[in-house]
């Protein structure tokens, strides 16, 4: 028997989050890539927020996919609305606007879930006129940036979003030269087992500092192979996600 709907009632399902869509970037590129399909509450999203500027973040919000779900939507909203407004301005203060970004979406989260929810997060913001990255880690697994033949660990410099409503994030910006990279993984990625044995960072950091790869896309596909050639078996336990950002040494128009 159906049941009918009183005026003004949804009986829609939940929304899926819009399809991200990776921005071409001048003078490098950006990547994400994922193993399988969703589990829980990994989420990723790219937009150009301005003729010099790219915005991008990877998220982990604590959950199952249902659960999460409406809580991604409303993330993807502020990300993409609230980025474009903060950053959109040609003299806007990059750092500054990170934070006020961090802000937003970390209402965002507390809203949508309806009180306190745990959401990792890094959100990066790539300038190509003077090829900086500024970023804030959310209590997030570090990012890694290789330098030449040297790496470099992106702690948090934020708590995890959704967490407090009131709470002081700080950012950072970095310089990328030619041939360098970014590399962001999920934690299902570093909590990847074999037997007793974790994947962790420090595995990841030996990949992608012997690798050297000069393609954003094949960093992250050869991350997610190294992580099913160590555990022996397709990477099922939890979301596995890596984002990738790689500063070409031949410029790109």
């Amino acid at each position: 028997m159906s049941t009918a709907a009183k005026p003004g009632q949804d009986l829609a399902l939940p929304r899926d989050p819009l399809p991200a869509s990776i921005p071409r970037v001048r003078g490098a590129e950006l990547a994400a890539v994922y193993y399988g399909q969703r589990r829980s509450g990994d989420f990723y999203d790219c937009i150009r927020v301005n003729k010099e500027c790219v915005l991008f973040g990877l998220f982990d919000i604590a959950g199952g996919l249902e659960e999460t779900r409406p809580i991604v939507v409303a993330l993807q909203e502020t990300f993409r609305s609230s980025g474009a407004q903060v950053l959109a301005p040609h003299d806007a203060n990059s750092l500054e606007a990170m934070l006020e970004l961090w802000i937003r979406l970390n209402r965002a989260v507390m809203s949508a879930a309806g009180g306190v929810h745990s959401c990792p997060a890094f959100i990066g913001c790539y300038n190509e006129e003077i090829m900086t990255l500024s970023y804030v880690n959310a209590g997030h697994p570090p990012g890694i940036c290789r330098d030449e033949d040297s790496l470099r660990f992106l702690e948090a410099t934020a708590l995890p979003l959704g967490l407090f409503s009131h709470s002081i994030p700080d950012s950072s910006v970095m310089f990328l030269r030619p041939g360098n990279g970014v590399l962001l993984v999920s934690k299902g990625i570093l909590e990847a087992r074999r037997r007793s044995d974790e994947f962790g960072i420090e595995r990841v950091g030996e990949y992608f500092l012997e690798t050297g790869f000069q393609s954003a896309h094949e960093t992250c596909v050869g991350v997610l192979g190294r992580v099913r050639q160590f555990m022996g078996t397709a990477p099922t336990h939890n979301d596995v996600t890596a984002l990738s950002l790689v500063r070409l040494t031949q410029a790109t128009i």
